[in-house]
């Protein structure tokens, strides 16, 4: 049975597509986003959240890690990620939750009971199942299970994707998607690469092959001021929406520095430090300068 590695089923998700969703979580991403607001998702596989500020001291995780990775330090709980595996023991152990696991490998049989549950809300707004990450299609076979059984169950279908992958897994996926969620991060191709490692030729060349297919796009801009926050890139973005047949929206992420947070409980450096949200006048303003350069509607996501 096909399985797929899972870091998060969100219920009642509205904004991840039309009316109200399930929005499922994959690990795993291609990309190296510098804001990335999810960077549990980065690998496939489980990865190991430690928060000192809820520990309680009980040291229940140091009885039972078999490589010794949690230590005493006088009152102080150590925990050397050196030599640590990701067993999940420390976790099931932990009885404040300072120790979390991200990612449970899970069938798309289990995935598709949860979806399920909340059918009802789907059929009553017009909404369905979304499935992101990380970056979905790094679990293609998985991926493409879980729509068809959502096909098979009568939902709607969105799936949020950094567009990295190859025409065959996009045009295998094509018929089951009711909207592609496209995210369109940088329109320079040496900033796109400096920003998220990946130049966006390849990225650009599957949104209109998917454009060609019939497939339904809204364009998903993540802006974040000093890197993206630029004349030209708003420009490009308007241009490059227009060049699209089939686009339904274009919607602004502002930056949010949720990533930040996140980046400390897995022990990982996060490039962003210190940068803030921006005001809602200042999101106001990219979007009436994108506004400026076309007619598809752009909102706030």
């Amino acid at each position: 049975m096909t399985k797929g590695t899972v870091f998060n089923i969100q219920k009642f998700s509205i904004n991840d597509g039309p009316g109200i969703r399930t929005t499922v979580f994959l690990k795993g991403c291609p990309l190296r986003c510098i804001w990335c607001h999810n960077p549990e998702s980065n690998e496939v596989h489980p990865e190991l959240f430690y928060d000192p500020r809820k520990c309680i001291g009980c040291f229940a995780c140091a009885a039972v890690c078999p490589m010794g990775c949690h230590k005493k330090d006088g009152d102080m709980h150590v925990f050397d990620r050196t030599a640590c595996t990701v067993c999940g023991a420390c976790a099931a152990a932990c009885p404040s939750q300072s120790l979390e696991m991200s990612g449970e490998e899970k069938t798309v049989d289990e995935v598709m009971e949860e979806v399920l549950k909340d059918k009802i809300f789907y059929e009553t707004s017009g909404g369905g199942i979304t499935v992101s990450g990380g970056e979905p299609l790094m679990q293609f076979d998985f991926t493409l299970a879980l729509f068809r059984a959502a096909k098979e169950a009568g939902l709607h279908t969105c799936i949020e994707t950094c567009g990295f992958t190859s025409k065959e897994n996009l045009a295998l996926l094509a018929p089951y998607i009711d909207i592609f969620l496209f995210d369109y991060k940088e329109t320079d191709p040496e900033k796109h690469k400096e920003f998220t490692g990946v130049s966006n030729e390849r990225i650009l060349d599957n949104l209109f092959y998917l454009d060609s297919l019939g497939a339904k796009i809204i364009l998903r801009c993540p802006i974040i001021p000093t890197k993206n926050e630029r004349p030209d890139h708003f420009s490009g973005t308007a241009k490059t929406a227009n060049r699209l047949t089939n686009i339904l929206e274009i919607h602004i992420e502002p930056y949010h520095p949720l990533g930040s947070g996140k980046a400390e409980l897995l022990g990982k450096a996060y490039p962003l430090e210190g940068l803030s949200m921006p005001p809602e006048e200042t999101v106001k303003e990219w979007m009436d300068t994108i506004s400026k350069e076309t007619n598809i509607i752009v909102k706030k996501a």
